[in-house]
């Protein structure tokens, strides 16, 4: 039987996981103190393991749009789970959440599921590679695609956070694929591409960084960015796992009108259920097995649970709900200034204090106040539909105590 306080559920967890935990960033290494045990979530909050409650701005690093424990997500996952499954065989409910997503992209002909971030831009790269006959991807100094090997050059709030330059275990071999430019930098992605002519299979790029904080494209860069994929013969690749329906319902590449070869979703795409998708033009996606030669598989893939969250969740995403959720951040933004330089692109926010010790004693102080922020200034708040006007207050008042 599981035990009742906080500091019990951490010593046990402590024993069975890796730092007490099964990802980096919830260790709290960056702000102090130890980690809360959650218990449960419902709208806009949370409550840990000892019953205290917290405005959460968490969010789960991105997937809960519509808050904890939505009427709409918990009756369709009730409906899921009573029909049996996963079967192994393709369901009605793939296809539905197909539909919903390529009617919101016009770029994503044809997709694949899958069952996390990670997986769906390891799969997307082998696409690139098989298409184009090259081995080397383009990818931006900061930018988190995942934790596969090659990837995890200089990469995102994690190893930020942690303070590592890379990962250990990752051949040099591996590491030699990836080349790094400068995000919002055009020149250096120009001279990476020159440098290496001929040789480079795809730029991937979050269209929003929000791995390194928030970091907004500056006016150009992604049109920049497609004019050099279409001259250098490679393909251009839109890490969407965080602004996909995040942003707006067709994502980045609808707000900034650039259209990516291939796109990679995930979070929001399975309302909190893990889930990854990769998808783009029809004729490179069937290069996927068993269309084409490029093998990729998986047991959990198009999970019944997640395309039901996720149908559920694209089912609720209107004009109204991301008028409301801008409304949210705008006034979060707007009181948050005082403490430090924000950024913000819609619902996903970054609040960079003017130091390391500053934002440990600012994400103290709020958790002190019943206010949960990401443990790291590297991490993105998450507004959701379900927070309201009464719990920016709160969080503005916490942070000018």
């Amino acid at each position: 039987m599981r035990a009742a306080t906080s500091d019990a559920i951490r010593q046990e967890a402590a024993r069975l996981f890796p730092g007490g935990v099964n990802s980096p960033v919830r260790a709290y290494r960056a702000v102090g103190g130890e980690p809360p045990i959650i218990d449960r979530g419902r709208a806009g909050h949370v409550w840990d393991a000892d019953g205290r409650e917290y405005v959460d701005w968490v969010g789960a690093f991105g997937p809960l749009i519509l808050g904890h424990a939505h009427p709409a997500v918990v009756a369709a996952l009730e409906g899921a789970i009573a029909r049996g499954g996963p079967f192994g065989a393709t369901t009605e409910a793939e296809v539905r959440l197909g539909c919903l997503i390529t009617e919101a992209m016009p770029a994503v002909e044809r997709l694949r599921f899958v069952s996390s971030g990670t997986e769906a831009a390891m799969s997307a790269l082998r696409v690139a590679r098989a298409a184009t006959g090259r081995d080397l991807v383009l990818k931006f100094e900061g930018g988190y695609h995942g934790h596969s090997d090659s990837l995890l050059a200089k990469a995102g709030s994690g190893l930020a956070t942690l303070g590592l330059p890379a990962s250990a275990g990752v051949p040099a071999a591996v590491a030699s694929t990836t080349v790094l430019a400068r995000y919002n930098d055009l020149d250096s992605t120009s001279a990476q591409l020159e440098a290496h002519r001929g040789q480079v299979a795809a730029i991937i790029v979050e269209p929003v960084a929000a791995n390194v904080g928030v970091v907004p494209p500056e006016p150009g860069f992604l049109a920049g960015l497609r004019e050099l994929a279409g001259a250098h013969g490679a393909l251009l690749v839109f890490d969407e796992v965080i602004t996909g329906f995040r942003v707006g319902r067709g994502g980045a590449q609808t707000l900034y009108a650039v259209t990516p070869d291939l796109t990679l979703l995930g979070k929001v795409v399975g309302g909190g259920l893990p889930v990854g998708v990769y998808g783009g033009r029809a004729e490179l996606l069937d290069l996927v097995a068993p269309a084409g030669p490029v093998y990729q598989a998986g047991t959990l893939s198009g999970h019944p649970l997640a395309m039901a969250a996720g149908e559920a969740t694209l089912n609720q995403l209107d004009d109204a709900l991301y008028g409301r959720l801008e409304q949210l951040g705008a006034a979060l933004e707007r009181g948050l200034a005082p403490a430090g330089r924000v950024a913000r692109v819609g619902s996903l926010l970054t609040l960079y204090a003017s130091g390391e010790a500053e934002f440990a004693a600012l994400h103290r102080r709020l958790r002190d106040r019943g206010v949960l922020i990401p443990p790291s200034q590297y991490e993105a708040w998450f507004v959701s539909a379900a927070h309201t006007d009464e719990d920016v207050e709160l969080t503005l008042e916490a942070a000018r105590a």
